[in-house]
């Protein structure tokens, strides 16, 4: 306990008018309180209170220094009162970290729907692949698809991240539409740079592994690029199933290979509060959290 908090207990317990009520109110047994109030005279090197069987006393130094105990129990409770509304008010700012694919994907679909519903909360919106350290940072909300191993940080599943295999009808109508992953090493296919080592695709079909080498004209980091390539009919690409379902839905793109799995990579919405979130907090996170909903069950309708 600090010294603050000992002389909030003094107040109180001059208020309460013995150790015992004291006690209770405060939640400590009466022993507690009286070490603490010994210390507190120990620090401040004055007696504070006669203590008798029957009652107590204020010493000319208790009686000097109760008001001053007093007001600072009454701006503590300013203070939290203040913390309190705070977190109940919407207005503010909600800083959120995430990958640049997925944010280059929110910010007409997504971010202009919640600046409409919710005009008092400002976004502070930051688009990087570097993982960001979200206390030192000041961050409210990430989006990862790795969850360290950190105990200042709560996780809550967001959706499930699927490589969708996809075309153009350009493309397709030029080239073929391939049946198999083998036939695509014959294929042009656009390669996602960010991943290290040899450029090859996975699939999955019952138990069987299926890995193919692929080549073509067009490297990148980036998802979006990769995107407009495909929609201009450059080859064939892997992309992110939150990113296609609109392309899907209007014919842009086609879907590929529906028969073999690619990998599915949870991503996570984390924060670093473990008391409770922030109401204008909270409201981001039930937010995203209902419309990737949304964009998985209207990915599930193109692909019945």
């Amino acid at each position: 306990m600090s010294e603050l908090d000992d002389l909030s207990a003094f107040a109180t317990l001059v208020e309460a008018g013995s150790f015992t009520r004291a006690a209770e109110r405060l939640g400590c047994s009466k022993g507690q309180l009286s070490k603490r109030m010994r210390l507190l005279e120990n620090g401040l090197g004055v007696s504070l209170l006669h203590r008798t069987i029957r009652r107590l006393s204020l010493t000319a130094a208790g009686a000097a220094l109760l008001p001053e105990a007093q007001a600072l129990q009454v701006q503590a409770e300013r203070a939290r009162q203040a913390l309190l509304r705070a977190q109940d008010s919407l207005a503010g700012t909600v800083r959120l970290t995430v990958p640049v694919s997925l944010g280059e994907t929110f910010f007409e679909p997504l971010l202009l729907e919640f600046a409409r519903q919710y005009p008092q909360v400002r976004l502070e919106l930051e688009l990087n692949n570097a993982r960001r350290d979200l206390v030192r940072d000041g961050f409210d909300l990430a989006i990862r698809s790795v969850v360290e191993a950190d105990e200042r940080l709560v996780a809550r599943p967001l959706f499930a991240m699927q490589e969708l295999t996809c075309a153009s009808a350009e493309y397709l109508a030029r080239h073929g539409e391939p049946l198999t992953p083998q036939e695509l090493a014959r294929h042009s296919c656009l390669i996602n740079s960010h991943f290290s080592g040899p450029e090859q695709w996975l699939y999955h079909r019952r138990h069987e592994l299926i890995r193919v080498k692929v080549a073509g004209p067009l490297a990148c980091n980036q998802y979006g690029l990769l995107k407009k390539a495909a929609l201009c009919g450059a080859g064939i690409a892997r992309l992110p199933s939150y990113m296609l379902h609109e392309e899907l839905a209007d014919g842009r793109l086609r879907w590929l290979l529906r028969d073999y799995q690619t990998r599915s990579t949870p991503v996570f919405l984390v924060h670093p509060y473990q008391a409770g979130l922030p109401r204008r907090t909270q409201v981001l996170a039930d937010f995203l959290l209902a419309w990737f909903e949304r964009s998985r069950q209207l990915l599930a309708g193109v692909g019945a």
